[in-house]
């Protein structure tokens, strides 16, 4: 009777751990993809160069954390463009280093010509007329997003400038002649400057210059 009683008992506790277990697995447990969706679809919108539209989420929008002087620098630049926010800024610029980036690799001369003032617009042109004469075909994939942060922000009379760091690791294809294929990656670093004209209603900024920097 003894061992037949121990028997039961412990078939009994295992039932109820097994009945507490299916409860657990049962259940959603941390973070869902329809909460991922949700978080999507409440994400805003804004327009800071041509034809890229920006997403940012309230975590963006808290803006990066920066040293003094950046801080006073950036200050400076709202008092004279209030509606200048870093964060978006920094969002906007890491999209359009994407789109000039790839459409300066496949040549596509429309795509850059509203991104790029018009010294910056020439040197790409010459860039890919270059690479046409030689017969080159280059197309660019980012590995991952670009790393892009603000490293000085300033205004000269009504022209608001803003540099912006950016580090990228590029997977490139070139194939020249219609020959074979060959495919690199390497890791770039580079400073872009944006200008934008204040007191005008076009609120997008061009890139103005590009100058390599040290990983």
């Amino acid at each position: 009777m003894s061992q037949t009683f121990s028997i039961v008992f412990f078939a009994v506790i295992a039932a109820v751990l097994l009945f507490q277990l299916y409860n657990v697995l049962g259940k959603k447990v941390g973070r869902q993809p329809e909460d991922n969706a949700h978080k999507a679809k409440s994400a805003k919108a804004a327009i800071l160069a041509p034809g890229l539209p920006k997403t940012v989420d309230a975590k963006a929008q808290q803006g990066p954390v920066m040293d003094p002087a950046l801080a006073a620098a950036i200050s400076g630049l709202k008092e004279r463009d209030p509606a200048f926010d870093p964060a978006r800024f920094v969002e906007g610029a890491r999209q359009a280093y994407e789109t000039i980036v790839r459409a300066y690799a496949r040549g596509d001369r429309e795509a850059l010509r509203p991104l790029l003032t018009d010294k910056v617009m020439t040197s790409f042109d010459a860039g890919i007329t270059q690479r046409e004469q030689a017969g080159i075909v280059e197309a660019v994939e980012l590995v991952s997003p670009p790393r892009a942060d603000i490293e000085l922000a300033s205004v000269e009379d009504n022209l608001a400038k803003a540099r912006v760091r950016f580090l990228a690791e590029v997977r490139s294809t070139v194939t020249q002649d219609g020959g074979e294929s060959q495919t690199t990656e390497r890791r770039t670093a580079e400073v872009w400057t944006f200008e934008r004209k204040l007191g005008t209603s076009d609120p997008n900024w061009s890139l103005a210059r590009v100058e390599a920097a040290t990983a």
